[in-house]
């Protein structure tokens, strides 16, 4: 048990201090029907996968849950509708593919207390052993940016569109989850080219 906990614990450290540009991450995003982990349920799950600050639009995904018992108001948000729910995955196959990529990607989330809330919570459920090697939020990188700053941080001031503005990166005007793990994506690249300023930013500086 010592040996697993040291072993963990040196990888962890070299991989915060690797240069957080070399690396490949996974960029996730959830819709879902409300933010109660305990009553609300997974809608869609989308992922965008960065590898040496390339965003591979091509190997990204979107899958429909189509277990969802309520869409609550994901037709509203989302437009995701009932005949599209049909067509869907259940949530364990979803999860499962999801899942593989774990191990040599480092997970990303814009509210990462949120989303990964959700997908832990589903992780155990469908019982699914799936351990990330490292988590990073853009919404933390943001406000640890800004308070850093010494700027006054309002209520929306770390919405992913707030965030991404601040950056002057394009508004999506259409949102989902695959539009909003890219939007993440290219978000935290920009985080770490202004952390950086030429610089090498290192992933210990992201956390």
């Amino acid at each position: 048990m010592v040996k697993k906990l040291l072993s963990q614990y040196l990888k962890r450290r070299n991989l915060l201090s690797q240069n957080a540009l070399t690396q490949r991450y996974l960029v996730i995003d959830l819709e879902l029907t409300g933010l109660d982990v305990n009553q609300h349920e997974i809608v869609s799950i989308a992922w965008v996968k960065i590898d040496n600050q390339c965003i591979k639009i091509s190997e990204s995904q979107h899958l429909i849950n189509k277990e969802v018992k309520s869409l609550e108001q994901s037709p509203v948000f989302h437009g995701i509708v009932e005949d599209t729910v049909a067509k869907g995955q259940s949530l364990h196959s979803i999860l499962t593919q999801l899942s593989r990529d774990f191990s040599d990607h480092i997970l990303v989330f814009h509210n990462a207390i949120l989303d990964w809330g959700f997908l832990k919570a589903a992780l155990k459920n469908a019982n699914i052993s799936a351990q990330p090697k490292l988590i990073l939020d853009t919404l933390h990188i943001e406000k640890k940016r800004l308070t850093c700053q010494g700027a006054e941080i309002k209520q929306d001031d770390l919405t992913l569109s707030a965030c991404r503005t601040r950056y002057e990166l394009p508004s999506y005007h259409c949102h989902n989850a695959l539009t909003d793990a890219q939007a993440t994506a290219e978000l935290l690249l920009a985080q770490c080219h202004q952390i950086n300023r030429g610089k090498e930013v290192k992933v210990g500086e992201l956390t």
